[in-house]
Formats: structure tokens, C-alpha cells, sequence
């Protein structure tokens, strides 16, 4: 189709083409008649020559109008030839805006200067529920995407700056509300569209919707928040670090302060401490050895060790972790606990395992364990070893005459006596009731009768004080026994003292009985 301008010209032309015709014509026929006339007297001659001078006319007419008609004719073949060369470039366009922009993932418009869709494709109809046609309405789709008028107002805000001062405005979250009524969130990446001439016409905007991925990391930010609460009440110390000399911290719960005394900025990185030159260094290469044990094995590892807190007070910890890899190599994570009342009440409990609560010396269990292996000791180095057997005299008429709980205070007073008046390698133990036995190491006969006239001198020539009934007179009878000359094992030795011990009661008590022998 022409236009009516490219009318108006073409018939311009085509009357200054005749005008030019009749006026080359008129000239020929006037000019010619009048020279064949002047040239030509006879008419026969002056008759051919008008026939050829209209052959000739003919011919120059001819000539012309195949010259004009080539060149329009050449001139409209390249007119096709370019709207041809138009036509397939607009093809090729049109389908690459149905290859790319309409099929493309992701939210693809073009609004002109007053705001106006003049491009929706067809992701931004999937995603928003608004058809194209329904876009290109004009403003409206903007009142359905954006119903709050003040937060619409921001957004065009934000467009019309662009369009005025130019630029890019680059992840731009915006939050729209679709046909079925569901909020997303959309992240835009827009820029100026300009025309011939460099005159800006209009927006292009790219969108991605990231709804999901906003609630993905919404999500993390909330798991990460009850982490941090979780870690931050966490009984202990809650921990990441290095596989390194060092164990270098990269995280550090707020339990830090309470096990170690540092803050947890203070330990990270090693930047005022770190955490191994806590560790006592006694405990310090077994922790380590344990735990790359348990590495090596593939396993989990729990332990306990000494550190030293800021305060400098040593406490017991228990650390249990894991390794994990990372980035940089494996990592260690895992908590770490004090343990110090745990590891007192431990050492309470081992102790009433292995004491008589009443007295605090060692119970019979104990006794009988230790001095079996006392005797395989001076079996194995063919040294002496002695055992005194002790029992309080007429001890239930203490009871009888004083009761049962000052009964109880003799034979504490008794045992606090004994372990005041023995050396530091020997050791007391109450076998039961009012019995009690002191086993010294590396000791003979005749010391070990001197030791028992000392023990049994110290009750017999004064009274023990005892709390709550004041002086009580006490003796005991003690029975002696001595490895190898009395017997060879364990129970030999103690049913010797036993028997040496109730052979000084039949003396009259009060007094000492080697085994195999008596004396006052």
C-alpha cells in the first residue's frame, strides 16, 4: 500500500513525463515539416522523407520511453527486493520475539513514557494471571498488581525517575498481587529504551519471581534464628573449629563464657586465646590423641580433660563432637561441658566404694583387695609385710552403757587416731563392727610389734576423746601377723592376725598377740 503523499508524487511525475512528451512531439512535427520543406523541392522526395522522419520519430519514442520504463522498472525490482529483504527481517524478528521474549522464563515487559504496557509476554502472564490483551488496556494492570495506592505510588516513583534521570535500576524488589489474588515478590532489573535520535521512548523490564526463594531463605533465617536460641541455652559450650594444633574456633556458642570465661569473640579465630592452650597440658596430648583416634576411625569421640578458666581456676569439662568436612578440610563440631560437680560426686562416690562411711578408713572390700596385692608385691621383691588386727575391748558395753551413737563416735575417734599415728605407706581399714586392721608395707616382726604396743598404748594409757561423751576410756587387743613367717597368701595372713588377735582377748585383752606366740 502507498501512501497518499507517495501518490501525489508519482502523478507529479507522470504529467511532467507527458508534458515533456507533447512538448518534444510538437517541436519535432513543427521543426521537421518546416526543414523537409526548406530541404526538399520535389514532392515525391519531400513524401518519403515525411514517412521516414515519422519512422524516425517513431524510433526516438521508442527509444525513450524503453529507457524510462528500464529504469522504473530496475527501480521497482529493488523496491521489492528491499521490502522483500523488510518482510523476512520482520519474520525473523517476529520470531525471535515468540522464540525469546515470549518464551522466555522470565517476566518480560515494555511500558512506554506514560506508563503504558506496549510489551507483555508470556511469562508475565503466567506469572501475574493478566493476559496480554488485558495489559495493554493501559494503566489498570498496575491497580491490579499494586491495589495499595501508596505503594503503587512508589513504584511508579521509582519509574519515573528512571525514565527522567536514566541509569539502571538493578534489583528492585517489588511485591505484587496476582489474578488468583497470591502475593509474590519479584525482583526487577530495568532500563531506558530510546529511539532515533537517542530520545529516550519508553522502560524495559525484567523480572524474576522470587517468592520462593525469599521464603526459602526467610526459612533458613528463622531456622537460624532458633538455632541461635537453642545454642544460646544450650547447657555447654557449643562449638566449630579447625582440625589443627590449635583446635582454631570458627564458631562459638554463648556458653562460652560460662566454661571457659572468655567471651566467644575472644576465642574465635585464636584472636586473644586459643582454646587448646586452655587445656591443662598434662591432659592436653591424650585429648588430642583421642580425638584423632576416633577420626581415624571414622566414629564420633567423647572425652574429658582439665582446662584452665580466665579466672585461672581449673574445672572438669566433657566434650563430645564429630568430624565434618569443609571447605578447608575436616572441621571438628561438638559441645563442650563443665563437669567439675559431676567429677566431685564421682570422686565422692569412688570414695564410699572403697571407704567405710562411718569411720572414712577403707571398707573390708577394699581391704581385701589391696592387701592382696600387697603380698604379690613383697611375694614378687622377697620383702617383709605386716598386719595388725585390732579390736575394741568390751565395745558393746560401750554401746550398752553410752549408746549405740557414741559406740559410733569411739570408733571414729579410734580411726582418726590410727591414721594420725601410722606412716604414709600404711593404711587402716575396718574389717566390720569394732574391728579394724592397718597393713605396713616392708615391715618385720619385731617392728611390726613395736608399732602395735605403740597403736594399742596410745588408747590404753589415756582415754579417747570423743565428741559428745568427753574422755571414754577405750583398749583394744591386737593381733599380729607378718608375710612370709605366718603365712604366705592373703587369707592365710588374715586369719592368722585374726586368731593371734582373739588369743590377746583370751589373755585378758588389752594387750598384743604375735601369731604362733603371746604377749602382754
Amino acid at each position: 500500500m502507498y501512501s497518499s503523499e507517495e501518490e501525489r508524487r508519482a502523478v507529479r511525475r507522470a504529467a511532467r513525463m507527458g508534458l515533456v512528451y507533447a512538448l518534444f512531439g510538437a517541436l519535432w512535427i513543427t521543426f521537421s515539416d518546416q526543414i523537409t520543406v526548406w530541404l526538399f523541392s520535389e514532392p515525391a522526395v519531400r513524401t518519403a522523407v515525411q514517412t521516414g522522419k515519422g519512422w524516425i520519430f517513431v524510433g526516438i519514442t521508442a527509444l525513450a520511453f524503453f529507457l524510462i520504463l528500464r529504469r522504473r522498472f530496475l527501480h521497482d525490482a529493488r523496491v521489492l527486493a528491499e521490502r522483500e529483504a523488510e518482510r523476512r527481517e520482520l519474520e525473523e524478528l517476529n520470531q525471535f520475539r515468540e522464540a525469546v521474549i515470549d518464551n522466555a522464563s522470565i517476566w518480560i515487559n515494555v511500558l512506554d513514557r506514560g506508563g503504558s504496557v506496549t510489551l507483555w509476554n508470556k511469562a508475565a502472564e503466567q506469572i501475574s494471571g493478566y493476559s496480554r490483551d488485558e495489559a495493554l488496556l493501559g494503566s489498570t494492570v498496575w491497580e491490579w498488581l499494586y491495589p495499595d495506592p501508596e505503594y503503587r505510588d512508589r513504584i511508579a516513583g521509582a519509574m519515573r525517575d528512571l525514565m527522567r534521570s536514566g541509569g539502571d535500576l538493578d534489583d528492585f524488589e517489588t511485591r505484587i498481587r496476582t489474578r488468583g489474588g497470591e502475593d509474590r515478590t519479584m525482583l526487577w532489573s530495568s532500563r531506558r529504551l530510546f529511539g532515533v535520535g537517542g530520545t529516550p521512548m519508553g522502560i524495559v523490564a525484567i523480572g524474576r519471581d522470587v517468592t520462593e526463594s525469599r521464603r526459602t531463605e526467610e526459612a533458613l533465617r528463622e531456622r537460624e534464628r532458633e538455632l541461635a536460641t537453642l545454642l544460646g541455652n544450650l547447657p555447654g559450650m557449643a562449638y566449630r573449629c579447625r582440625n589443627d594444633a590449635h583446635w582454631t574456633m570458627l564458631y562459638v556458642s554463648q556458653g562460652a563464657r560460662e566454661v571457659t570465661g572468655y567471651e566467644p569473640e575472644q576465642l574465635l579465630d585464636n584472636r586473644e586465646v586459643a582454646f587448646a592452650d586452655l587445656i591443662l597440658p598434662e591432659d592436653r596430648q591424650s585429648a588430642d590423641e583421642a580425638v584423632q583416634r576416633a577420626l581415624a576411625a571414622g566414629r564420633s569421640f567423647a572425652l574429658e580433660y582439665r582446662i584452665r578458666r580466665r579466672s585461672g581456676d581449673e574445672v572438669w569439662v566433657w566434650e563430645q563432637g564429630c568430624s565434618v568436612d569443609g571447605e578447608d578440610g575436616a572441621r571438628l563440631e561438638g559441645i563442650i561441658m563443665e563437669i567439675d560437680e559431676r567429677k566431685q560426686m564421682e570422686r565422692k562416690l569412688a570414695s564410699l566404694a572403697i571407704h567405710d562411711p562411718l569411720t572414712g578408713l577403707y571398707n573390708r572390700r577394699e581391704l581385701d583387695q589391696q592387701f592382696a596385692d600387697e603380698v604379690e608385691r613383697a611375694r614378687r621383691y622377697e620383702r617383709p609385710l605386716a598386719l595388725l588386727w585390732l579390736d575394741v575391748d568390751e565395745f558393746k558395753g560401750i554401746n550398752d552403757r553410752l549408746g549405740h551413737l557414741v559406740g559410733d563416735d569411739v570408733l571414729r575417734a579410734l580411726a582418726r587416731l590410727l591414721q594420725d599415728n601410722i606412716r604414709n605407706v600404711d593404711y587402716a581399714a575396718r574389717y566390720g563392727g569394732e574391728e579394724l586392721a592397718v597393713v605396713m608395707p616392708e615391715m618385720g616382726v619385731d617392728e611390726a610389734r613395736e608399732a602395735a604396743a605403740r597403736l594399742r598404748a596410745l588408747t590404753g594409757d589415756r582415754p579417747l576423746v570423743v565428741d559428745g561423751a568427753g574422755a571414754v576410756r577405750v583398749t583394744v587387743s591386737v593381733g599380729v601377723a607378718v608375710f612370709p613367717d605366718h603365712g604366705g597368701s592373703a587369707d592365710e595372713l588374715l586369719q592368722a592376725a585374726d586368731e593371734a588377735m582373739y588369743a590377746a582377748k583370751r589373755l585378758g585383752r588389752n594387750r598384743i598377740c604375735v601369731a604362733g606366740n603371746a604377749e602382754t
